[in-house]
């Protein structure tokens, strides 16, 4: 079982709200697929870690074979071909990996090498699994360390909580594909609700079922008049307390504190009676 955890931008606290809930779930996996900015690793301090390489397939041209038909750069819609000088040229940087131009090519003059995009690490403590993606600087997209982080856990019988990426972008999508639950979490703004907007209408697109946290929670009303108006269920709140945010800003989780724990728990009760686990 898949719980997506989503907000419109960073720093809303979705890390916060993932890690703690997979804290406090018994045999629970954390996955964080925000791979540009992944911080999940500050909170899960792994004594041991495995780390593999992330590859994909980019296109090498044999310009003895080639006969500058140019089929391989008009099927390439990512302008990752050019014919420049007689020659078909490769931009590394824009191939998304997808082995048409070789399917295409009528001589056999495209073969395929790896390039490493990031990394995966993987690890355990308490009695959580947990796996983080990295995307090395300089990548251009993050989906298939996303989609390699998603694959060691499709099979899991562990409730697995997706930290993922910020937005409403492909990364964002990657992330909720195969996500049984998708799990919203706002702070009580103009901005926030705004972002709280962009999320919804995503895990709407995918036909996910939608819970909300509210983080930083106020007397603001205005986030709750938004889930009412959308039929949205709030399954719990995360309150303005300096004590709470000192403590994670220094990355300890937080839910091991008996003062806090409460409030992951309900949380975490709520969403599995959404879920009937």
């Amino acid at each position: 079982m898949q719980i997506a955890v989503l907000s419109g931008k960073g720093g809303t606290g979705k890390t916060l709200l993932s890690v703690n809930l997979s804290y406090l779930a018994d045999n629970a996996t954390y996955v964080d697929c925000d791979v540009e900015e992944p911080n999940g690793l500050l909170y899960y301090k792994l004594k041991e870690k495995q780390t593999e390489d992330v590859k994909i397939k980019i296109p090498v041209i044999n310009h003895e074979e080639c006969i500058g038909c140019e089929k391989c750069t008009n099927f390439c819609k990512f302008n990752a071909l050019a014919y420049i000088l007689d020659k078909v040229r490769v931009f590394k940087d824009l191939c998304h990996s997808c082995g048409g131009c070789k399917l295409v090519c009528p001589t056999g003059a495209i073969s395929e090498v790896d390039k490493v995009v990031g990394y995966v690490h993987s690890g355990s403590m308490f009695d959580t699994k947990i796996y983080s993606g990295e995307m090395i600087v300089g990548v251009e997209s993050g989906v298939p360390i996303i989609d390699n982080l998603l694959k060691k856990v499709e099979d899991s019988d562990r409730l697995v909580f997706v930290d993922s990426p910020p937005g409403n972008g492909c990364s964002v999508m990657e992330s909720i594909k195969d996500a049984d639950y998708c799990l919203l979490i706002a702070e009580p703004t103009i901005f926030g609700l705004h972002n709280l907007n962009m999320v919804y209408k995503l895990a709407k697109v995918f036909d996910k079922k939608i819970g909300l946290v509210i983080n930083k929670y106020t007397d603001n009303n205005m986030i709750n008049n938004y889930a009412k108006e959308n039929n949205i269920k709030i399954v719990g709140t995360i309150p303005m307390d300096l004590e709470l945010g000192k403590l994670n800003s220094e990355g300890e989780i937080v839910a091991s504190n008996s003062k806090y724990k409460p409030i992951f728990n309900d949380i975490l009760k709520t969403i599995k009676k959404e879920l009937v686990l």
